[in-house]
């Protein structure tokens, strides 16, 4: 690796551990200044977008120590990635800046990615994080972290990003609590989701706490309901499995710390299994909230919240970003939060959240 090509070192002798690093491809993209196709949206407006650095930048704004590795262009878009995810409080010194490849770009419409009538275009192939590999990110850059974050999406990107991959969640001592976020895009694989089904399972088998919605599940392995989900992945001590609009099902491992490391036998005991419906969302843009969700969920699990407080307050962020045209938003304050997570059910089942709602003044209406 090309010591020019980093922006710095990953850490600053004496600090403390980061939280949570999150690991992969972000890219610039464009949102339309108007619903339509493509072929009709006659200006955009730049923005960032990517699942990973999405979830570092939700956990700095929650108030959480964050470090965001990839790689970008030596190019302004890569200049814009940098400098506007360290402007959301993210540690971006171990980010390499690739003088041969460019930065990643997509364009999208308004409409639902669910809907027939969303479009996106990717201008990925050949990247600059698509050339992300054992050999160009030291493990050292993770492994002094409690979470480490990662998707399946930037297994997709190359092979050498799949390499990393294992490698990052490959059983070793002192290795950091692997989360690991599905994220099942067909798109991104060669013959679709034949062959990302095997990899994303292998993945997620290895991961300490899976994220996956029963869409993506049932997609890439033929699986919707939780519990044939959980049996083909006995593995991860905590499964978050998501229904959009119905909520969340965790199954997670009774009498096994959630934080156990490789060498922890994780596989024995009983699942104690949770459901938490989610609040009901006036939506103005159907996009991030899976990351959201995540970083809810993380964020509640640093702070050891017990399943139903992580369910919440993982519905929480994703009604954060549902509730704003792009894929950030700003997370309610922490008090906030943790008011509307300590509804009791009924209160709980009647919210209604619309935008504004994370506001200081702004609480949730229920009918």
């Amino acid at each position: 690796m090309d010591p020019q090509d980093t922006q710095g070192s990953a850490r600053v002798a004496g600090e403390p551990p980061v939280d949570v690093v999150c690991l992969g491809e972000s890219m610039v993209t464009f949102l339309p200044s108007r619903p339509g196709r493509l072929a009709d949206v006659p200006a955009f407006e730049r923005a960032i977008g990517g699942a990973e650095s999405n979830v570092a930048c939700a956990l700095a704004a929650a108030g959480h120590r964050t470090r965001w590795v990839g790689r970008v262009g030596r190019d302004g878009f890569g200049d814009h990635l940098v400098e506007t995810i360290a402007a959301h409080g993210v540690d971006v010194g171990a980010v390499e800046r690739d003088p041969r490849r460019p930065t990643g770009v997509y364009f999208r419409t308004a409409a639902d990615r669910a809907t027939d009538a969303h479009e996106v275009v990717y201008y990925r192939a050949g990247s600059a994080a698509s050339a992300m590999s054992p050999a160009t990110v030291p493990y050292e850059t993770v492994a002094d972290a409690r979470v480490l974050h990662l998707t399946g999406i930037t297994a997709a990107l190359s092979d050498d990003c799949l390499a990393l991959m294992r490698v990052l969640t490959a059983p070793r001592p002192g290795r950091p609590l692997v989360s690991f976020d599905v994220n099942c895009r067909p798109g991104l694989w060669r013959d679709g989701a034949a062959t990302a089904g095997p990899v994303l399972l292998e993945l997620a088998r290895r991961a300490d706490l899976v994220f996956v919605g029963a869409d993506e599940a049932e997609q890439a392995w033929g699986l919707g309901d939780p519990a044939a989900i959980r049996a083909a992945l006995p593995e991860p001590a905590v499964l978050v499995v998501k229904h959009g609009a119905d909520g969340a099902t965790v199954h997670e491992r009774t009498g096994t710390d959630v934080h156990a490391g490789p060498g922890t036998d994780v596989h024995t005991g009983t699942d104690t299994v949770v459901h938490v419906p989610a609040p009901r969302v006036d939506v103005v843009a159907a996009v991030g909230a899976g990351d959201a969700f995540a970083a809810g969920f993380l964020s509640a699990t640093l702070r050891g919240l017990d399943t139903t407080a992580r369910l919440r307050h993982g519905h929480l962020l994703a009604a954060a970003a549902l509730t704003v045209p792009g894929d950030l938003a700003a997370p309610p304050r922490r008090a906030h939060a943790d008011r509307l997570a300590a509804l009791a059910p009924t209160a709980w089942g009647t919210l209604q959240l619309g935008p504004g709602w994370t506001g200081d003044d702004q609480e949730g209406r229920t009918p």
